[in-house]
């Protein structure tokens, strides 16, 4: 067939054509699927599967739309060979800005991805995988560049309320088994301290969730897995991979060592971020999803001194 001598030579792009309307504060796509390398936590890099977000904003009002492709050619020039930081991010967004000159001065991206750990058990050899929820956003504009990382911390938490409860019951199961008067063998007591009939009474635990977004200072490293282990060790008591008899045994004995209301685990989760200066801000949202109660339990918490 003939080709057309009169067929254009250009394709037609009905985005920049004139057009009257009003300033965009955000324009993109959201749910680009990437693979994202990341820092795994032993000295090496990690792929994982992301879902990506990215925006810029429309200044110009005579122009119908930005250029969507290129933001997203961009993010596999840019996300697909080198390790996810805050320099590759800001790289990034200055390149939105300069792929759309004229068209946008504000960029944002965000990430969403599971950052998986190694963690050992509490006292025997075994290892299993944590999986931990991810999300990042950067943005670039006219009050530059920041990042913000957020994620989800399960733990257990034992009432302390409950557990005063459950000491007087065993007390006063205790003194009706052996009477003041009576002589009490030790090995009799021992024995029925490890009975069901001695301990007639436990406190209740429930499975909790801090909710942990922090932005980062200025040139502080993108370090998912330190803030993890941070908010894990001022809570003492996260959830557990492999677990035989020994762990269940050491995990018992660490909800009994922290005891903890919502408003504890905050304030522990706060005392622990606010020494740390690589952190501009913080704000948790901690969640006791109660087995006593129908309802969760709640507290919030910022940074102190802001």
């Amino acid at each position: 067939m003939k080709q057309n001598a009169e067929a254009p030579s250009r394709l037609p792009d009905v985005a920049v054509q004139p057009h009257l309307g009003g300033a965009l504060d955000w324009v993109g796509m959201a749910g680009i699927v990437a693979p994202v390398r990341i820092d795994a936590g032993d000295g090496t890099t990690q792929a994982v599967h992301a879902r990506i977000d990215a925006f810029v904003n429309l200044v110009r009002t005579d122009r119908r739309g930005i250029h969507m492709s290129r933001l997203y050619l961009l993010i596999d020039e840019y996300l697909g060979a080198t390790p996810l930081s805050p320099f590759t991010l800001e790289r990034l967004l200055r390149a939105f800005l300069q792929s759309h000159h004229e068209l946008a001065d504000r960029a944002r991206i965000q990430l969403r991805f599971d950052q998986l750990v190694r963690r050992k058990a509490l006292r025997s050899d075994h290892h299993g995988w944590r999986n931990y929820p991810v999300n990042i956003e950067a943005t670039l504009g006219h009050d530059g560049f920041a990042v913000t990382l957020a994620t989800d911390i399960v733990y257990s938490s034992t009432c302390p309320a409950s557990a005063a409860l459950a000491r007087q019951l065993i007390q006063q199961r205790f003194a009706e088994d052996f009477p003041p008067a009576a002589s009490v063998p030790h090995a009799e007591v021992l024995a029925w301290l490890g009975s069901e009939q001695g301990i007639v009474a436990t406190p209740h635990a429930q499975r909790s969730i801090a909710h942990v977004s922090a932005r980062l200072a200025h040139d502080a490293p993108l370090d998912v897995i330190d803030l993890i282990d941070r908010v894990e060790a001022a809570l003492g008591t996260p959830v557990q991979t492999a677990v035989k008899r020994e762990d269940e045994q050491a995990f018992a004995l660490a909800n009994g060592s922290n005891l903890m209301f919502c408003e504890d685990a905050a304030r522990r989760i706060q005392r622990a971020l606010d020494a740390d200066d690589r952190l501009a801000d913080f704000h948790v949202r901690l969640e006791h999803q109660e087995s006593l109660h129908a309802h969760d339990a709640v507290a919030f918490a910022s940074k102190q001194g802001r």
